[in-house]
């Protein structure tokens, strides 16, 4: 099944190669497009149609392919070299996740264990030199297994640029830099689509000043969003707050702005607006997704904690200077009984 919104967004990314004596480190980066995925000086999209250079608003900017299991997809990527001089590519093919922190779509590297459409691809050409101002058409084949999991399953190819674009220092080492750009394939496999969300580990940080009134308090919402499913979803999030004197704080059903991957998790945040000094405010997060949903809750107590000291203090200081009144009088009354009972007996 298609993702029902198709965002502009580039699955673009950067490849950090970390040079040092005999070790070389990897890291990705991911950057965000406005149409085909490209980075100024390349782009990697699907093949457009014949006479076109580049997909137009009505062609694909991305790869959305369906199949039912044991069959195999054939297509066609591109990769077009937009400077003027000839630029070296390794293509491959990788699965996609969610970026645990923001939820952003993200790829796994060449060296990592893939499963999905990362294992299913063969390309036709795994490095080629592409001349300037050319642009170079891959066929690609997709074979799906019998055994495929029924569902979205999300990836790219991606073509990463063979020379080290630059190198900076960074910790005492030599740090050469590598782009890499890729062109999303949003691939479901037939059978029945099984969406599921939760809302996990819900909690509220918050900060406020010793004395209400003299400063600002602040919060900031913290929850886990967690696809089950095995398709893609796009939550949007409700938050309210309730506390001793009534409601709190009420945000409407928000998107996240994140495409749920299924199988991943993402930890969001939320700022809550002024939350309260003094109350005890119970928190519940509502997400949901067409015929899915899931709900957490926490609760936090806001005390100002210096005011409730010295109003403790200055209590148990009243409480001891009556009892110690109340002491004095006990005495007083004590000696006031004994200095009278000689009278009474010589009487």
């Amino acid at each position: 099944m298609s993702p029902r919104t198709r965002r502009a967004i580039r699955p673009g990314w950067f490849l950090a190669q970390f040079l040092a004596p005999l070790m070389v480190l990897l890291a990705v980066g991911l950057a965000t497009p406005a149409h085909a995925a490209d980075n100024g000086t390349w782009a990697v999209f699907p093949t457009p149609p014949a006479g076109t250079a580049t997909p137009g608003p009505g062609d694909r900017q991305y790869f959305y392919l369906e199949s039912a299991p044991g069959r195999v997809l054939s297509d066609r990527v591109s990769v077009v070299n937009l400077t003027t001089k000839p630029k070296s590519f390794t293509l491959y093919a990788a699965d996609a996740y969610n970026t645990p922190r923001d939820g952003g779509f993200a790829l796994r590297t060449v060296g990592q264990r893939m499963t999905g459409v990362g294992a299913w691809t063969k390309l036709n050409a795994t490095s080629l030199t592409v001349p300037p101002r050319t642009r170079a058409d891959i066929p690609f084949s997709i074979a799906i297994p019998t055994t495929a999991e029924p569902g979205d399953h999300p990836g790219a190819i991606v073509a990463v640029e063979t020379d080290v674009e630059a190198t900076t220092q960074q910790g005492g080492l030599a740090v050469g830099v590598k782009r890499a750009v890729g062109a999303r394939i949003y691939l479901h496999v037939t059978g029945q689509s099984v969406p599921a969300l939760s809302v996990d580990a819900v909690s509220v940080e918050r900060s406020a000043p010793l004395v209400p009134g003299l400063g600002a308090s602040r919060g900031t919402l913290h929850y886990t969003l967690t696809n089950h499913g095995n398709v893609t979803l796009h939550p949007t999030v409700e938050v309210s707050e309730t506390g001793w004197f009534g409601s709190v704080y009420h945000r409407p059903p928000t998107s996240t702005g994140v495409e749920l991957l299924p199988g991943q998790s993402v930890q969001l945040t939320l700022a809550l607006p002024a939350p309260p000094q003094f109350d005890d405010v119970s928190v519940t997060v509502k997400a949901a997704d067409g015929a899915t949903a899931g709900q957490g809750q926490t609760e936090y107590l806001a005390v100002p904690w210096l005011v409730v000291v010295v109003v403790v203090l200055a209590l148990a200081g009243l409480g001891v200077w009556l009892w110690l009144r109340a002491k004095r009088r006990r005495v007083h009354r004590g000696g006031r009984k004994r200095s009278r009972e000689p009278a009474g007996a010589a009487a």
